[in-house]
């Protein structure tokens, strides 16, 4: 055999195992193209041939296989850096410098090298028209690599318990002879594991098609996404404002990962967001243009969760063990990966919350909260990690805990945590009764919950409430306790005789414009520091309207004849009794 003939069976070899004649779609005429007849913007002046840009049979560096003809770059860069990455077995945190093929992609797509700049030409380096590199183009990644999809790591799947990976492991199904992704030779994860360079079939030079980010799911396998709305829902742009979405054609479940991550030039390094502050990863679908309910309407209101106040704070990461830093973006209280739209009965969570962290009824952090209050006690629970640090009323018995107020055993509270002991209930309406267990978000969540988002995004009302609650004294109307109404018969507190448990609420509430919130803690007494006697039917009072007299203050329930020794806007109940 002679020279020519072996060189040709070596280079031919060369393409058959990069792919070009085996995956049917030749470099010709591709982005990869160079020559001078590619067709390309960026494109060798007067040189005809298509693979001398990254390859030559004669005079190729020794120190890299594949007959590589590219000059050396000595670029240092700044590796990807994520507090959730876990690679190698055990790693969390940056990576090493980029080796094997990544290096190679990177000596044109870090701009630093002219792509004429070869080992062995005739003419070397090769003229370009159009551009002489890469550089501040996008195909350009520059040097800076924490915005992209991390490379030249040991891909590990057998990551010890408890670290919950999310990972396939390496020896099953994804990287199989037959599996168009692969990692290298060395165990370790390079840009040929998603591209390849000889063969543009499915665009981006991707190995395989990621219609449904199936290329993204080969490699991550996250808890509940084939479930998940983000993965099934059918979803387009509604051609209102700005297309989120790649075209107007493209379905949530079609765009899959990429609806919130892209694998390069990232706009949140960490996780790869397309957007940097975390919220505008939502809410370009979830302001009524794809998804149907308008969300940033909601987070615009006066009293709301105020996700656009913080950035860079939240950390997938953090752990309701320990103190975390106050802040709330919508992660914190839906994981995309998971959400669904399942339903569920109080307490429980139904798909919208699925997949959380929380701080369960004893204060204990859950991986995986299975009721919804468990989620609102991330940040509603002392000690740890309350941000409420000033009551909106000053109590007689003052507690900032939301998590005691509910706790069973209590002398009363609304029944979040579970049902109520009190016996009656006064005037529910149906479908509530005495074993009803309520959620938060009954309370808390949109004033306009039919044609607005559910949940406590935002709200007109003080509190971030459903339903006006005026905690003032003062002149009573249909609308100042609507919040109260919903689950109480209005006609037994503003109508004369209309309450057989205490007739006088009449009195107080119309006649003396006493409001709920100056005898009522709405969340509940907590057991630590009420009694059944004093504290039952959520009496806890408002200091700031009732005082001492002589020295004494408090309800005493009697089924006979409850009574009350204290003063209230000077009149004097000393005691004061109240026949049923």
């Amino acid at each position: 055999m002679n020279k020519k003939a072996s060189i040709f069976i070596v280079v031919t070899t060369l393409l058959l195992g990069r792919g070009e004649i085996v995956h049917g779609n030749s470099i010709r005429f591709s982005k990869h193209d160079l020559s001078s007849s590619g067709g390309q913007e960026v494109r060798a002046s007067g040189l005809d041939q298509v693979c001398i840009f990254c390859h030559t049979p004669h005079n190729a560096r020794q120190d890299i296989p594949y007959l590589w003809n590219r000059s050396a770059q000595t670029s240092t860069y700044t590796p990807y850096t994520s507090t959730t990455m876990k690679a190698p077995e055990g790693f969390i945190g940056s990576l090493a410098q980029p080796n094997g093929t990544s290096k190679l992609c990177l000596s044109c797509h870090d701009g630093t090298i002219a792509l004429g700049a070869i080992q062995f030409s005739e003419s070397s380096p090769i003229p370009f028209s159009g551009a002489t590199s890469l550089s501040g183009r996008s195909t350009s990644l520059g040097t800076n690599l924490s915005d992209d999809h991390p490379i030249s790591f040991l891909y590990q799947g057998s990551i010890p318990a408890p670290d919950d990976h999310q990972l396939v492991d390496p020896a099953t199904i994804a990287f199989t002879s037959t599996s168009p992704v692969k990692l290298d030779d060395t165990g370790q994860l390079q840009c040929t594991a998603c591209h390849d360079p000889h063969d543009n079939a499915f665009g981006k030079f991707l190995v395989k098609s990621n219609q449904g980010s199936a290329l993204c799911i080969t490699c991550h396998t996250k808890s509940g996404w084939t479930a998940a709305s983000h993965a099934t829902s059918l979803a387009i742009w509604s051609g209102t404002g700005t297309n989120p979405l790649p075209d107007s054609s493209t379905s949530v479940a079609k765009n899959a990962c990429g609806n919130c991550h892209q694998p390069h030039a990232a706009g949140r390094n960490q996780r790869l967001l397309k957007q940097f502050n975390e919220e505008d990863n939502c809410l370009p679908c979830h302001n009524g243009n794809v998804a149907a309910k308008n969300i940033a309407a909601e987070l615009d209101k006066p009293y709301r969760h105020p996700v656009s106040s913080y950035t860079g704070v939240h950390d997938a990461a953090e752990n309701y063990s320990a103190v975390v830093n106050n802040h709330i973006e919508c992660v914190d209280c839906h994981n995309p990966h998971q959400v669904n739209s399942s339903t569920a009965v109080a307490p429980y969570v139904s798909g919208k919350n699925i997949g959380l962290q929380g701080i369960d009824a004893a204060g204990t952090k859950t991986t995986n909260a299975q009721k919804l209050y468990e989620i609102c006690f991330k940040c509603h629970a002392a000690p740890l990690n309350n941000v409420i640090t000033t009551p909106k009323i000053t109590r007689q018995i003052p507690q900032l805990n939301t998590r005691l107020e509910f706790m069973p055993g209590n002398p009363s509270s609304h029944p979040v945590e579970a049902a109520s002991t009190s016996n009656p209930i006064p005037s529910l309406l149906s479908p509530y009764t005495r074993g009803s267990i309520i959620y938060c978000t009954d309370c808390h969540g949109s004033d306009n919950s039919t044609a607005g988002a559910n949940g406590p995004h935002g709200s007109i009302n003080k509190h971030l409430l459903v339903a006006n609650y005026a905690t003032q004294d003062g002149p009573a109307t249909t609308d100042t306790y609507a919040i109260c109404f919903k689950c109480h018969n209005q006609n037994a507190y503003i109508s004369q005789g209309g309450s057989t448990n205490f007739p006088q609420h009449y009195k107080h509430i119309v006649q003396e414009n006493t409001s709920c919130a100056t005898c009522h803690d709405p969340h509940g007494i907590s057991a630590t520091q009420g009694t059944s006697s004093k504290n039952s039917r959520l009496i806890n009072f408002n200091i700031n309207v009732v005082s001492p007299y002589n020295g004494q203050l408090y309800y005493n329930y009697d089924a006979t004849r409850p009574t009350c020794v204290l003063i209230c806007h000077a009149h004097v109940h000393a005691p004061k009794g109240y026949v049923r």
